[in-house]
């Protein structure tokens, strides 16, 4: 069954575009507020004032983590990067690519028997961009493993 989503030029990179600037704008907004509370408080010492531009710092570098999120595809496989981690996969080793109704983001199943979320593709605010590039990625995966095998087999 031929999928016939045209294949992107690679290297590109899928991300969700709305959630990454909501979150960056958030956190440098978090960070702002709290720390021009702790200056404008007059009662606090100068550690207590440095203590909420530190949780201010903090907030915003979750968020950031958060808004790093992406997969991005290139020749030779695919790089997942995750809040607290990233992860290269050969082509090869994508066995295949789910987005199934519900599903918070897409799932990678490998050769090995498990499975990969990769959170860079996700149909949070835009549901329709995260199925075509869900799409993308699974054209992809299909193309470069028949790609791969015939160089194997050649």
């Amino acid at each position: 069954m031929s999928d016939p989503t045209p294949l992107p030029d690679l290297p590109v990179t899928f991300r969700p575009g709305h959630t990454r600037a909501i979150l960056l704008t958030a956190g440098a907004a978090i960070f702002l507020t709290i720390t021009a509370v702790g200056l404008l408080l007059e009662q606090l010492g100068p550690g207590e004032r440095l203590s909420f531009a530190v949780t201010g710092a903090l907030i915003f570098w979750v968020l950031a983590l958060l808004a790093r999120i992406k997969v991005v595809a290139d020749d030779s496989g695919v790089t997942v990067v995750n809040i607290a981690g990233k992860r290269r996969l050969e082509w090869a080793e994508i066995v295949q690519v789910n987005l199934r109704p519900g599903d918070p983001w897409v799932f990678l199943n490998l050769s090995d028997g498990t499975s990969l979320p990769a959170l860079g593709i996700q149909p949070g605010l835009a549901k329709q961009r995260a199925i075509a590039d869900a799409r993308a990625l699974r054209a992809l995966a299909e193309a470069r493993s028949a790609v791969d095998g015939a160089h194997d087999r050649g």
